[in-house]
């Protein structure tokens, strides 16, 4: 699809932006003599989304012509773009904008080279009331606003229709309970054809530990504790590892031992999996398998509609005020609902506000696309993990916990008790 953009001058808006000095010593402020600024962006995607994200960055810079966005650097995976990132930052070579996981916002904005974006975003277009809420509290670290945002998704469950029928079931409905599920995928599991009830991915990494978080919120729990000296999870974290352990002692659950789920998802898109917790960046790839497929809200234990959403950023770096400035055009460029639109729809994401939620391109792809107005629908429950500094520390110990259990090599007590320790231990460090 081709959009119109009306055309906007390099400090478009931008004059009010906070910008650090500039710093990283013997960086080029990317003036050229012709005046045009160049901008180095990390973007971290691959397939769908490279090819989405560069296509967005050829029309920016041809519609902007003061500008020009660089996309060809980095060489990362957005998987690995926290070490990256921080290397570079390390070496004083960084690039002006990275991809940056919602998750490692906090650890990365510690680094007084991100730009503080607050009145960018406060007082730009999109109005900062417009994104949805899980968008603004994971840009927000200590009251500021620290990145833009990048993508938006939420979790909710995938089913196989056609193996639901062969199994004699009903489908699932909203409302449903954590029991109900673990029932469902062991009645839903056949060894002798190789179907597994469901799949969880066992690397230990954070597509591991974010599906834990709705089950502990549901139950009363958070990451971290009020006083924030300890994990707010000690009890709510032995329940919902229980559920895990029922569905690894029926043998319902199919582990992956590789990241990203990648062999999780093939099950799934092979139909030998009847159920799957996913977001809707999974959605073109069940679509071109032609699956039999619908999509419901996360199960429950107090009957409470939760779900998390993850969403990631544009997280822009100082390398001078006019590159500083160039960055921050481009991300608030791609938040306008007509690019963000054309961006979800390639990328599998979420409309980042109700303004695109609600254009006639978003709302036929959603009317066109089964379940995906699920996923969109999940955000008014939506909760986001802590921006906080320790997360990862505290991420790696509940990713250690659940594979154990899923595995079947702890209890949940006790998988959850050197959880706590380690990860009561990483927040008692001064940040």
């Amino acid at each position: 699809m081709t959009y119109s953009i009306p055309r906007r001058g390099l400090l478009a808006g931008a004059a009010a932006v906070p910008l650090l000095a500039a710093c990283a010593g013997g960086a080029s402020d990317g003036v050229g003599a012709d005046g045009k600024v160049t901008v180095e962006l990390w973007h971290g995607q691959n397939d769908t989304g490279k090819k989405a994200v560069e296509a967005l960055v050829a029309e920016f810079n041809r519609t902007h012509s003061r500008i020009r966005v660089d996309s060809t650097g980095g060489g990362v995976v957005a998987d690995a773009m926290l070490h990256k990132v921080t290397a570079a930052l390390a070496s004083g070579s960084y690039p002006d904008i990275a991809y940056v996981f919602g998750s490692d916002l906090a650890s990365v904005a510690r680094s007084p080279r991100v730009v503080d974006l607050t009145s960018a975003l406060h007082k730009g277009s999109p109005p900062w009331s417009a994104f949805w809420a899980p968008v603004r509290e994971a840009l927000t670290v200590n009251g500021r606003v620290r990145a833009a945002p990048a993508v938006l998704d939420s979790l909710a469950v995938v089913y196989n229709r056609k193996l639901f029928r062969e199994a004699g079931l009903p489908y699932p409905r909203a409302g449903w309970s954590w029991d109900e599920f673990a029932k469902t995928a062991r009645k839903l599991t056949d060894a002798g054809r190789g179907v597994f009830g469901t799949g969880w991915p066992g690397t230990g990494d954070e597509d591991t530990v974010w599906r834990l978080w709705p089950m502990i919120w549901d139950l009363g729990g958070d990451v971290v504790s009020a006083d924030g000296k300890g994990i707010g999870f000690a009890d709510q974290g032995v329940r919902a590892l229980e559920t895990l352990a029922r569905l690894s002692h029926d043998r319902s659950v199919y582990v992956d031992p590789k990241p990203g789920g990648e062999q999780m998802y093939q099950v799934f898109l092979g139909g030998r999996m009847g159920m799957v917790a996913t977001g809707p960046w999974q959605l073109p790839d069940i679509v071109g398998a032609k699956l039999d497929y619908d999509v419901v809200a996360l199960p429950t234990y107090s009957g409470r509609p939760v779900t998390i959403s993850g969403p990631d950023t544009w997280t822009v770096f100082d390398n001078g005020r006019a590159r500083s400035r160039a960055a921050v055009e481009f991300v608030r460029w791609m938040a306008q609902p007509a690019r963000d639109a054309r961006w979800d729809i390639s990328a599998g994401s979420l409309p980042l506000t109700q303004a695109t939620a609600r254009r006639p391109e978003w709302l036929r792809h959603s009317k066109r696309t089964t379940g995906l107005d699920v996923f969109t629908r999940a955000l008014d429950s939506a909760r986001v993990r802590p921006v906080h500094a320790a997360y990862p520390q505290i991420s790696q110990a509940v990713g250690e916990a659940i594979v154990s259990v899923l595995l079947g090599e702890d209890s949940p007590a006790q998988a959850l008790r050197r959880c706590a320790d380690k990860a009561d231990a990483a927040l008692l460090i001064p940040r």
